[in-house]
């Protein structure tokens, strides 16, 4: 609990004396973000800033169900470009295509799906074409 400001003191210089004392103290090291730059004061206001930094820390998505689907099947593609025994290739094309023909069959809200399931032997064929030594 702060001290009570004395009479005859102006609040601004009440304040300032403790904020001085505090920082001689030490107390403001152990606040996060201490020695780094302060966020850039030039953008905009945005009244939903901090739900938007939540969200970030969370690492929660807010993208409609059918863009986030077209986005991990982007995903998965590149998965397949990094894997390295057939059987990963195929377990990753199957949790795709599963989950490309549950969204065809319930077409999710939000825009169009435009994703067919992956045909997983031309996919093969490509990973074992890019695998061959040349």
């Amino acid at each position: 609990m702060t001290e009570r400001k004395p009479p005859g003191v102006s609040f601004e210089s009440f304040v300032d004396k403790q904020i001085r004392e505090a920082a001689e103290r030490g107390e403001f090291r152990e606040l996060a973000g201490f020695g780094r730059p302060l966020d850039d004061d030039t953008a905009p206001y945005d009244e939903l800033w901090w739900i938007k930094q939540k969200m970030h820390r969370e690492g929660a998505s807010v993208l409609p169900p059918a863009l986030a689907l077209r986005k991990d099947a982007e995903d998965a593609r590149e998965a397949v470009d990094r894997a390295v025994p057939e059987a990963q290739v195929r377990r990753i094309l199957g949790e795709i295509n599963t989950r490309i023909a549950e969204a065809l069959r319930r077409p999710p809200a939000g825009p169009p799906l435009n994703l067919t399931p992956f045909d997983v032997e031309t996919v093969l064929a490509e990973w074992r074409k890019s695998r061959r030594p040349r």
